[in-house]
């Protein structure tokens, strides 16, 4: 189990004082807070050996070992089959768009993408982009409104000998979902289609192997799990190979430079690195440094996102069980504690006669740091007719949270609801 005022520790953001109280943090699916290591590594880079690439000098050496370092890490984290397959950029958005352009010169009229409801936008808009261009037909799967679960009934139904891509997100960066994304895949490689998912949502809060998974992209921002900044893609090898990569011309096609644009964000990429060494370390704490050695990082990560999973869903039925006591709080997504492995513990609420921005705003007063409106879930938030009270009040709990803070936001929200 989590020792969370052990992690806490290591993270400067939590440690500090607002007003004479100490924040709560329930933003992390807006972006974490990051533990010291990550912060040093960025300073070190900056301030040691920050060049740009393939220099014959001493810092563009060490900047590149870094740089591969990162690449090594992340294959690590998402269990890659080779460090080649990764591929960084700003972020998920940036990288999807540039692979969705890329997607879209083997399109043809009649092709068909799906995307569904549940997903963040970032999921749906360059997806339906890509088809208007290649002009594609874009089918969208539905959810269940009362658990706000993916309708694989429909997904099932619509998968045909036209569909070539599916996007679908592992969890629901609104409503905490967890989609069933190994029988996605499955039936989608079942009827020829390709398998992109979004991992940004999923990423802090459980282990992930694209092996397992055996999807063909898949793509997350070290910003939601601890890290600074920079978005990751990951992609079979063959298709990062076969696809037409948007790139200048002295690129060169060696991997994974041919789809990453423009010089990299070196510092970002040092902070990644030491982000997975703090997940890492959370496996296998020093104590067992001869195992940890004997092992190697990857089952050490595995470890790690086990066991946070293991202590968030604590976290979750507890802050589920607490929201009970109000009956006019409206839970949005599952809700039922055997169901609650089907979702990540990311909790949205309403209450009724309150602007979610008003509720956000009460809380923010108190110290306590929660999201307010769409959360880019356009489509979600239009299925559930929530336009009017802004969208959803969002609540992140992760590792770094405790039961304590639990209950100080019970008790914060007792006076609206």
């Amino acid at each position: 189990m989590i020792d969370a005022t052990a992690q806490r520790r290591q993270f400067p953001g939590l440690n500090r004082f607002v007003d004479g109280q100490r924040p709560i943090y329930f933003d992390g699916p807006g972006g974490t807070q990051v533990p010291q290591r990550v912060i040093d590594a960025m300073v070190h880079y900056l301030s040691r050996c920050n060049a740009n690439h393939g220099g014959a000098f001493i810092t563009s050496r060490e900047s590149d070992e870094i740089l591969h370092n990162s690449h090594v890490a992340m294959a690590d984290f998402l269990n890659a089959p080779s460090a080649d397959e990764i591929v960084f950029g700003a972020n998920m958005t940036t990288l999807t768009l540039h692979l969705t352009r890329a997607i879209g010169r083997t399109l043809r009229p009649g092709d068909e993408i799906m995307v569904t409801r549940l997903d963040h936008d970032a999921n749906i808009t360059p997806w339906v982009l890509t088809a208007c261009d290649a002009g594609a037909t874009v089918r969208t799967v539905d959810i269940h409104p009362e658990d706000c679960t993916l309708d694989l009934e429909d997904l099932r139904k619509q998968l045909g000998t036209r569909t070539r891509w599916v996007a679908v997100a592992c969890a629901s960066n609104a409503v905490g979902t967890i989609n069933d994304v190994r029988t996605i895949t499955r039936w989608a490689h079942e009827a020829g289609a390709k398998v992109f998912l979004d991992a940004v949502h999923y990423a802090p809060h459980g282990p992930i192997d694209v092996q397992e998974l055996d999807c063909d992209f898949l793509a997350c921002s070290t910003y939601k799990f601890f890290g600074p900044h920079v978005g990751v893609l990951w992609g079979k090898r063959q298709l990062l190979d076969e696809l037409p990569a948007y790139k200048l011309r002295p690129v060169p096609e060696t991997f994974p430079f041919r789809w990453m644009t423009g010089t990299q964000n070196h510092e970002g990429l040092a902070g990644v690195t030491a982000a997975v060494d703090y997940l890492a370390e959370l496996g296998f704490p020093k104590t067992r440094a001869d195992e940890t050695a004997a092992t190697g990082r990857r089952p050490q990560l595995r470890a790690a996102m086990t066991t946070i999973q293991a202590y968030e869903s604590t976290l979750a039925k507890k802050l589920l069980t607490r929201l009970k006591e109000f009956p006019l709080i409206k839970v949005w997504g599952i809700t039922k504690p055997a169901d609650l492995p089907k979702r990540v513990p990311t909790i949205a609420i309403t209450i009724p006669g309150r602007h979610v921005d008003q509720i956000a705003e009460h809380l923010a007063s108190n110290q306590i740091f929660v999201w307010s409106g769409n959360m880019y879930a356009l489509s979600l938030i239009e299925r559930l007719k929530l336009e009017d009270q802004g969208g959803l009040l969002r609540i992140g709990l992760m590792h770094y949270n405790t039961e304590e803070e639990i209950d100080r936001l019970i008790e914060t929200l007792a006076s609206l609801a």
